[in-house]
């Protein structure tokens, strides 16, 4: 794999406890391109990982570059084992080694019960479950060579798994076995690695709302008068990042969305548009 070439913002910083590289999945746009640019606002270089946004992922790339950070674009398709392989390789040709991981690219397309099929639900689990543990354990091999290196993985995941709905079936088992993963990384990857989950509520509009739909369910759907925004999420994923006692744990960002059990996706509820379509969010 080939990475887009860095332009630097100065030399690499050396491998070791000092190394200061992130890897965000999914970083072109959305989330993905706000957690990225905190994590750089805060003195990483960040990999901004794309699958097709190569124009966003571009512009995400020159945003880091202007706070005075290296950046480099990396396409990998998440459903592809040795593209999966290649990635961090070709982020730590680039950038140097990398000490904080972001999974937070994922497929989101509306199945249930009803219309699941043995590809719909392959081709959830492939960049949402089977992607991020393969990025684990090539992230774990990374620190092999580097004793004192400490580093942190952060999975994002869904407010929804508090209290599941059958709604976008695949998607939810996807981030479910995620969540459980997350705990049975931080057990084999501790003391050198922590794993964080990171599960937000209603952040940004989904393929089913639009923008009055979503602003209506972002404040109706969640005690506080609000879910999360991508602002909120960020700072979790900083904050878990800087936290050297938290792993095996999840914060949930969401307003106190979860508190609120809903019998279909929030999406869905009433005064929502009707799940018609089958698309990536």
């Amino acid at each position: 794999m080939q990475a887009d070439p860095p332009r630097s913002a100065g030399p690499a910083e050396p491998g070791g406890a000092s190394s200061r590289v992130a890897l965000v999945t999914g970083a072109g746009r959305r989330l993905g391109r706000q957690i990225a640019l905190a994590l750089a606002a805060r003195g990483r270089d960040v990999a901004v990982h794309y699958g097709h946004s190569a124009a966003e992922a571009a512009e995400t790339v020159r945003q880091i570059q202007a706070l005075g950070r290296r950046a480099v674009a990396v396409r990998a398709a998440l459903e592809d084992e040795a593209a999966v392989t290649a990635l961090l390789p070709a982020v730590q040709q680039a950038l140097g080694p990398v000490d904080v991981l972001v999974n937070n690219a994922s497929r989101f397309v509306f199945d249930d019960i009803g219309s699941v099929t043995a590809s719909s639900l392959t081709d959830h689990l492939l960049p949402n479950l089977v992607a991020p543990l393969l990025l684990a354990r090539a992230f774990a091999a990374g620190f092999e060579s580097r004793p004192d290196a400490r580093g942190v993985i952060i999975n994002l995941l869904d407010q929804k798994l508090a209290h599941p709905n059958p709604d976008f079936l695949s998607y939810t088992v996807a981030k479910a076995g995620l969540a459980a993963a997350t705990t049975m990384l931080a057990q084999a990857l501790a003391p050198r690695i922590r794993v964080v989950g990171v599960s937000p509520g209603l952040t940004l509009p989904s393929y089913l709302q639009d923008a009055a739909a979503f602003a209506d369910a972002h404040r109706r759907h969640a005690p506080l008068g609000a879910s999360s925004t991508p602002d909120d999420i960020a700072s979790a994923v900083l904050f878990a990042v800087d936290n050297p006692a938290l792993t095996g744990t999840t914060l949930v960002v969401d307003g106190g969305q979860h508190l609120w059990p809903l019998p279909r996706d929030v999406s869905l509820m009433p005064g929502q548009p009707d799940a018609s379509a089958t698309r990536s969010s």
